[in-house]
């Protein structure tokens, strides 16, 4: 089983689910276009993937507050569930509203949106980026912030914003320009990662006492890009070991996952259990 860990009074696993896969958000189009990840996770399988994921040993996910997983959540529940979800709101919904709902679904804990926190202080807007916060705090849950800039997790602490933890991007997306995130555009677009962007998120984790969630481990599955199936399972590992070694004991990590041609997510916790079982 996946270690675990101590977040805000409740044991967690080192490793969580990403759900962007699920959503249809694709970074690696070549590969795999995000129409093929909709058509392959009905909310049956979604369904069947989360109770999955439970007997390997997961025991959290951070899905967006949209629609589908909001029913999909539900239905999981119904057939008696038990995972625990940290929301990152819909941008297309009114944070408040989007609040209520993700209430309604007893959350461990939420986070502001990170492309939305990057796009609100680039526009000199963080009176709104903390009005947010504060509309994310009346659920009584602890808050983080997402973002992609290791600066802005830096700004936070220097400043004062008040959050209880950090999502983390492994990948700056802003350094060369950025825009909203694609589900309220609604464009598809094909962001490239930098690898030699990763230190200097690892370094800004290893500055704060706060806990950090670190998000894009596999770049999107841009790592795989060149390498064979035979080859993947290595570069897993690879990602995986790094980010452990490089983020704080106290730290957690993210991935989302595609079952269509493969078992991601036993293939995901066995290499994460190896890894964090040799300290």
């Amino acid at each position: 089983m996946i270690p675990t860990i101590d977040f805000f009074g409740t044991q967690v696993s080192r490793l969580f689910l990403g759900d962007n896969p699920i959503n249809g958000h694709s970074y690696i189009p070549e590969i795999c276009p995000g129409e093929e990840m909709m058509d392959y996770f009905t909310a049956q399988k979604v369904v069947e993937a989360l109770f999955e994921a439970e007997e390997l040993g997961y025991t959290t996910c951070l899905p967006l507050a949209n629609g589908f997983m909001l029913r999909v959540i539900r239905q999981y529940r119904n057939e008696g569930g038990k995972m625990n979800w940290i929301f990152q709101p819909f941008p297309a919904i009114a944070v408040e509203v989007n609040a209520r709902q993700m209430g309604g679904c007893d959350p461990l804990a939420t986070y502001h949106q990170g492309t939305t926190t990057d796009g609100l202080i680039e526009s000199g807007q963080v009176d709104v980026l903390l009005d947010n916060i504060e509309k994310l705090r009346v659920l009584g849950k602890p808050v983080g912030l997402g973002t992609h800039v290791p600066e802005t997790i830096l700004r936070s602490e220097e400043e004062g914003w008040g959050v209880d933890f950090y999502m983390a991007c492994l990948h700056n997306t802003r350094k060369r320009g950025g825009e909203a995130s694609s589900f309220i555009t609604g464009k598809k677009k094909h962001l490239k990662f930098f690898i030699e962007d990763r230190q200097e998120m690892f370094d800004v984790i290893q500055q704060v006492q706060k806990p950090c969630i670190a998000f894009k481990v596999l770049a999107g599955g841009q790592l795989f890009y060149g390498k064979t199936p035979e080859e993947i399972p290595g570069v897993v590992e690879d990602a995986f070991r790094e980010t452990f070694a490089k983020i704080k004991p106290t730290d957690l990590a993210t991935v989302g996952f595609f079952q269509r041609d493969k078992d991601q997510l036993r293939e995901n916790a066995d290499i994460a259990e190896r890894i964090l079982a040799e300290g």
